[in-house]
């Protein structure tokens, strides 16, 4: 594949829609092409940030809103006839009404507590949002930093590791391309190598071969990123030997 051919290829490439022999060739090419390695950051930055750009979570303010409508809104009576029209109404102190009554009363109860559960559950969901969207800017300004520096290394299976790493902001984050699926049951576990001892850096989607993952905690001075293989929900130290081993970019 001619050069310029590949200079062609960075966006492609940082949306994981490249075949394995077209990525082969393009991450050969990117670990001599400085222009084409810092527009693939950019486009994984630009990339990290699309992937929010679809998210809408209600806000408090519309629980609100929703009542105060209908408690404004005219009932239309049942069968959809007209408010003039006689209607048989049942004798007071009836068995009938008593159960009737009694049977409203309860599905009121019954709906209030979910209306509480639904929008205690809407407010957790925005705060998880909220959570990622700033994972995600977090994440896009490590590749978009002007100090970004990277490097890319071969893993099993084919697969490729990107270690980006921000000595501005003190942090990292690893690009995953083509890995294999974990066993069932079990995670990827990022590390940060402190010169022997590993610390968690957090855990890759399992369900995902191809991701950008923002490293939890501060690069610190380390010397360089391990993957392991841990039960799922992680570790709190490495149980299995490293199925990856990255230096730190220099």
């Amino acid at each position: 594949m001619r050069t310029e051919d590949l200079h062609s290829l960075t966006g492609a490439y940082a949306l994981h829609a490249l075949p394995d022999e077209e990525r082969t060739a393009f991450e050969r090419h990117l670990a001599q092409c400085d222009s084409c390695e810092r527009e693939t950051r950019e486009f994984a930055a630009a990339t990290a940030r699309l992937g929010l750009a679809a998210t809408l979570v209600p806000g408090p303010a519309m629980r609100d809103r929703v009542l105060h409508r209908v408690a404004s809104v005219r009932q239309v009576p049942p069968g959809g006839g007209t408010a003039g029209k006689a209607r048989r109404v049942l004798p007071r102190g009836s068995g009938m009404a008593r159960w009737a009554l009694a049977a409203c009363l309860a599905a009121a109860a019954g709906l209030g507590g979910t209306a509480a559960w639904q929008y205690e559950r809407a407010q957790d969901a925005g705060e998880r949002a909220a959570q990622a969207e700033r994972r995600a800017e977090t994440l896009a300004g490590v590749l978009a930093a002007p100090d970004a520096e990277s490097r890319t290394a071969r893993l099993a299976d084919g697969a490729t590791g990107t270690v980006v790493v921000s000595g501005g902001q003190d942090r990292a984050v690893f690009l995953a391309s083509g890995m294999s699926e974990p066993p069932s049951g079990k995670v990827y576990q990022l590390w940060f190598d402190d010169h022997g001892t590993m610390r968690s850096a957090g855990l890759m989607d399992p369900g995902r071969s191809s991701q950008a993952v923002l490293m939890e905690g501060a690069v610190d001075g380390a010397g360089g990123v391990g993957i392991t293989v841990e039960p799922a929900g992680g570790s709190p130290q490495p149980t299995s030997d490293p199925v990856a081993l990255l230096s730190m970019p220099a």
